[in-house]
């Protein structure tokens, strides 16, 4: 990026749109059926659970490189994907702070590779995120399609309960809202605004 800094040498980051303590970057590809897993997972717990205001969700779809402004100054970082690593369909994963660098170094997919970019811009700029996890699925389809497989919509409880988990160790515990619609996971977008 050629603007980071500006002529001060004060990082340009510092003048980011949003800034919250804590955020949930729901990311892929929502076309390509299971690669859309950790969007499906923001959008249900955008839905389902009222956050207290220093938590955002975001709705990262594709974004590279543009997710700078919605994760700089965050302290803590979840991230919910489909990922790739190699192992059966349906295995879950965990990667924490530095095992998170170390996973994305495999460059498994387009999404993936502007992850691993907006946390290594951040780092030599001085603005690395404190906590980051990585959570996520092997998927079991990544043919074009918008509806999740059974399998990974079998999952879909479980990941939710695991970002719940790891929220709860970050002091944040959302309130389960009392009456929602059932979600339409044949559309390419719920309802769902991409910052909240």
């Amino acid at each position: 990026m050629a603007d980071v800094f500006t002529q001060g040498g004060t990082s340009s980051l510092d003048n980011v749109l949003y800034r919250n303590e804590v955020t949930i970057l729901g990311i892929g590809n929502v076309i390509l059926r299971d690669e859309g897993f950790g969007v499906r997972v923001a959008e249900y717990l955008d839905k389902h659970y009222e956050f207290p205001e220093t938590v955002q969700i975001v709705d990262g779809g594709t974004l590279g490189i543009e997710l700078t402004q919605y994760v700089t100054g965050t302290e803590k970082l979840l991230v919910i994907d489909s990922i790739n690593g190699g192992a059966e369909p349906g295995t879950t994963f965990r990667f924490h702070n530095d095992d998170v660098m170390e996973h994305f170094q495999d460059k498994l997919s387009a999404h993936e590779v502007g992850i691993q970019d907006v946390l290594g811009l951040l780092t030599v700029t001085g603005h690395k995120i404190p906590d980051v996890v990585v959570i996520g699925a092997q998927p079991y389809d990544v043919e074009a399609g918008v509806e999740l497989s059974e399998g990974m919509m079998a999952l879909l409880p479980q990941m939710v309960e695991q970002a719940l988990t790891e929220l709860k160790n970050w002091g944040i515990e959302p309130v389960k809202r009392d009456k929602v619609d059932d979600m339409d996971y044949n559309k390419v977008a719920e309802d769902f605004s991409s910052i909240r």
